[in-house]
């Protein structure tokens, strides 16, 4: 993908104000596997599409725990997300060693924003070509944030990054109403909804190749509760998720149809 003396690295900027480099570290994130993230009043779930290289190959890792009120979910470069959660981790500990208390989740995004608008500073350093959706819970309640290699990161209530997202991102604007008063199993089912949306038809969503992550707040009596820790769930566990998602779906397909069906019947009887 060599344009032209503007991209030999990621401080030099172009005529027209641009940093190649960072332009492709964010295609790299384009071609990544979707992941959703959606944030309600009380909890945040990350849902995200694994891919395997090969059949011979297993699926590669896609949602992460950096610390019991914090994970990630990435898209892009596999390896450039285990340096950044690693250092996740070193931080979250070291707030837990210095201040007794786990670390803010807009205080790490920071943190992790800043490492990597430090790259396109130096000569030597390369953009991180992944991109993160961080989901944590703090004393100001829960949290979804979206970091891009560009270091730059925003708080959002639902977002999707990877290839196809904009199948994802079109559902979740749909129904964004609808996400703040949700609770812990529907908000799961609108992500897998979601994800859902942004396969090719010729493909299904199954306990190999789907992953979520959730953490939040248990309320009792209409009031905030303890802390739900981060809880991830893969393999076997997803069974439950996806068939209730996939019911749900099927329904309203149907009840699509069958609206369809009698709105043509009515036109076809006044006619």
């Amino acid at each position: 993908m060599f344009r032209n003396n503007y991209d030999n690295d990621a401080i030099t900027f172009s005529p027209q104000g641009r940093i190649f480099q960072i332009e492709y570290a964010s295609e790299a994130v384009k071609q990544g596997s979707v992941t959703v993230g959606l944030c309600s009043k009380t909890h945040v779930v990350l849902v995200a599409l694994k891919r395997n290289a090969e059949d011979l190959s297993s699926y590669q890792k896609k949602i992460i725990n950096v610390d019991n009120h914090l994970g990630v979910s990435l898209a892009g470069l596999a390896s450039d997300a285990r340096v950044l959660t690693n250092f996740m981790k070193r931080q979250a500990l070291a707030s837990k060693m210095t201040y007794g208390r786990p670390i803010p989740v807009e205080r790490i995004v920071e943190q992790i924003g800043d490492r990597a608008q430090t790259n396109t500073q130096n000569y030597s350093n390369r953009p991180y070509g992944v991109g993160l959706l961080v989901a944590g819970v703090d004393d100001t309640g829960p949290h979804l944030f979206e970091f891009q290699p560009s270091g730059m990161t925003q708080e959002m209530v639902a977002c999707a990054i990877g290839a196809r997202s904009q199948m994802a991102r079109t559902y979740l604007e749909r129904n964004l109403d609808a996400f703040a008063d949700c609770g812990r199993a529907e908000l799961v089912t609108h992500g897998l909804k979601a994800l859902k949306e942004s396969l090719n038809q010729d493909k299904e969503l199954t306990v190999e190749n789907a992953s979520v992550g959730v953490v939040g707040w248990s309320v009792v009596d209409g009031k905030k509760g303890k802390l739900e820790g981060f809880k991830l769930y893969d393999g076997e566990e997803m069974g439950p998720l996806l068939e209730k998602a996939l019911e749900e779906s099927g329904g309203a397909k149907a009840e699509g149809e069958a609206e369809g069906g009698e709105a043509q019947t009515e036109s076809m009887d006044t006619s």
